[in-house]
């Protein structure tokens, strides 16, 4: 009789409790206090303030949990990303030139590059895979980054490439890739009224500002500004006369070039390009650090060159090349599945 009352007694005190906490977590309050709780360390606050439609950008998995309470959460495994700027009939356009190559960072490189594109609005991106055939890693991740751009190859030849070559200047790497680029303008634009806009080459190993591209956007003929980690030096930089005016230029690694600028340092009118279809990175004939010369001396002039990022005291570009991944464990056959892209 004392162990029926005991389990009696048990049982009527346990089941209220079950009962409330089966309604507590069944009941929706419960389900968004824990989003509060999950988005406050990685979401601002405007987000939560948004009502539904927010909820739903940030929790597509959520969107129906009132219609299906309990049910499994969906599991995204395609991502498709928009640009969020829209694009402007008045804003000048830039065409972003990126020679590229295949090694084991190409992928994390192109990424974080078009994670920065993205964000500015009226951008074309031009990419070029020094290969005799486009890639599909590169292919996928261009379909996928949600830019505009243009896809296109040219394998450099081995007895061009660096360290290779019988020219006694070397070849740099990125020389047809950035010439293609500019061929592909000159190609698109031949036979129709050229857009308002500017040319820009940028190497997939640097780190860029926002702030560069608006400041690059308006460029009448040929832009320039400084460039960090280079020459051995923090930054290089032009040399801009109270008058605001390029008279020379703040590097050690030879300051008497024509133009001692890096490739990332300079942007140029899409008209300038098009009214001088000869202009072009050399081949030949051109020493170690002439190559951007190679291309800006049939452009325009020391005096024709136009200082931004606050007449060159502002670094909105950093060389800073990635590190080189030490994969000594994979072994001659490899470890890791080849077949999985990195």
């Amino acid at each position: 009789m004392l162990r029926r009352r005991n389990l009696l007694t048990t049982l009527l005190i346990a089941l209220p409790w079950a009962l409330l906490l089966t309604l507590w977590h069944q009941y929706p309050t419960t389900h968004y206090l824990s989003l509060l709780r999950k988005t406050d360390e990685n979401v601002t606050s405007k987000v939560l303030l948004n009502g539904t439609s927010a909820l739903r950008e940030v929790f597509p998995s959520c969107t129906r949990q009132q219609q299906s309470i309990g049910a499994t959460p969906k599991i995204i495994q395609n991502y498709v990303y928009s640009r969020p700027p829209p694009w402007s009939d008045t804003l000048p356009t830039i065409f972003v030139i990126t020679p590229t190559y295949t090694r084991p960072v190409q992928k994390a490189e192109l990424t974080r590059l078009a994670n920065t594109f993205l964000h500015v609005q009226n951008l074309h991106w031009v990419v070029v895979e020094d290969s005799p055939r486009r890639t599909n890693l590169v292919s996928n991740l261009l379909e996928k980054a949600g830019l505009n751009f243009t896809h296109l190859n040219v394998e450099t030849p081995k007895s061009l490439k660096l360290g290779l070559s019988w020219i006694p200047s070397h070849t740099p790497r990125g020389t047809l890739q950035r010439n293609l680029g500019l061929h592909w303008l000159r190609d698109s634009f031949s036979n129709t009224a050229p857009p308002e806009g500017v040319v820009y080459f940028a190497d997939d190993d640097n780190t860029y500002s926002l702030e560069l591209f608006e400041e690059m956007r308006y460029t009448r003929r040929v832009s320039v500004w400084p460039v960090a980690f280079v020459g051995g030096l923090r930054y290089e930089s032009p040399k801009v006369s109270p008058a605001g005016k390029v008279v020379g230029w703040k590097t050690v690694f030879d300051p008497n070039r024509p133009f001692a600028i890096d490739m990332a340092g300079f942007a140029i009118s899409i008209k300038l390009i098009l009214e001088k279809p000869h202009a072009s990175f050399k081949l030949e004939g051109v020493k170690g650090g002439y190559q951007e010369t190679s291309l800006l001396k049939d452009l325009v002039t020391m005096d024709g060159l136009e200082p931004k990022a606050a007449n060159c005291t502002k670094v909105l570009v950093w060389h800073t090349r990635t590190e080189r991944p030490t994969l000594v464990n994979e072994g001659k056959r490899g470890f890791t599945d080849p077949r999985v892209e990195v």
